[in-house]
């Protein structure tokens, strides 16, 4: 209760807050290319039940056909202004809203698309025991993943085989050890590894 509460207080007041940069963003990715300003996607959260997730877009209208992962600056499909705002991590922002409605939190294991949550053991599974968040302890150990990505020659596989089991690893071993003290820590190291 308490985490939930605090997901809600602190998206709804951090929504407020960034209206006017989420005006600006919005406006900039909707002029720079055809498409809209949001780009959303089905991900499976909580208990197997799946929502839309919502970011900024930065790809090119119809690039998900193409592939569900990226890899970093070398992807064509991202736009100019899609590389600024993953680079930032501001593509992220209107997932406040997903954890305004309850589909995320603040900190949890990220969502999946249900493509790689067919793949998930029966042990992997258990992340989807709680609510995914905007960050975890995987999102901070694998900031770089699309780098790691563009480096392979076989993207897909690479994530499958390497990135997404270490990731659930540690996931698992948030899920086993969450607590609010441990989600605070995690906000922090986040906010800082975007600085670094």
């Amino acid at each position: 209760m308490v985490k939930r509460v605090f997901d809600i207080v602190v998206s709804a007041t951090a929504l407020l807050l960034l209206l006017p940069l989420f005006l600006i963003l919005g406006a900039a990715v909707a002029v720079s290319t055809p498409g809209g300003a949001f780009f959303r996607q089905v991900r499976v959260g909580k208990g197997g039940k799946e929502f839309r997730l919502l970011k900024f877009r930065t790809m090119r209208p119809g690039s998900e056909a193409q592939g569900q992962i990226t890899v970093g600056g070398k992807d064509p499909r991202i736009t100019g202004i899609g590389y600024f705002l993953r680079k930032s991590k501001m593509d992220e922002l209107p997932q406040l809203i997903n954890v305004v409605l309850g589909d995320m939190s603040i900190v949890g294991p990220r969502p999946e698309v249900p493509k790689y949550v067919a793949l998930y053991t029966k042990e992997q599974r258990e992340v989807l025991s709680v609510r995914p968040g905007i960050t975890s302890a995987a999102s901070i150990a694998y900031m770089d993943e699309n780098e790691i990505l563009g480096k392979s020659t076989d993207p897909d596989r690479t994530y499958i085989e390497e990135v997404m089991p270490a990731k659930l690893a540690l996931d698992l071993e948030y899920v086993q050890r969450r607590s609010f003290v441990r989600d605070l820590s995690i906000i922090g190291r986040t906010a800082i590894g975007l600085f670094r």
